[in-house]
């Protein structure tokens, strides 16, 4: 761990796609939309500070995963 400190926080909540979940039971995280939208932010000058993987009742019978990113800068 460096212990840089940041001034500016952003969490960033990216799901699995819903029909995928209805149609396979589970479709798996968006990996190409997740690596686009963390390059976006990198540009900016963003740096990924935490992560966590999630998994929610999806409707009534399926669970969805999602990663929530905590960015930082």
């Amino acid at each position: 761990m460096t212990g840089q400190r940041f001034t500016e926080y952003k969490m960033v909540h990216i799901t699995e796609g819903g029909c995928g979940t209805l149609l396979l039971g589970s479709s798996g995280l968006p990996l190409k939309k997740i690596e686009a939208e963390l390059n976006r932010y990198a540009s900016e000058g963003w740096q990924v500070v935490f992560q966590v993987l999630e998994m929610k009742r999806f409707w009534l019978f399926w669970q969805r995963e999602s990663v929530i990113v905590t960015l930082g800068r």
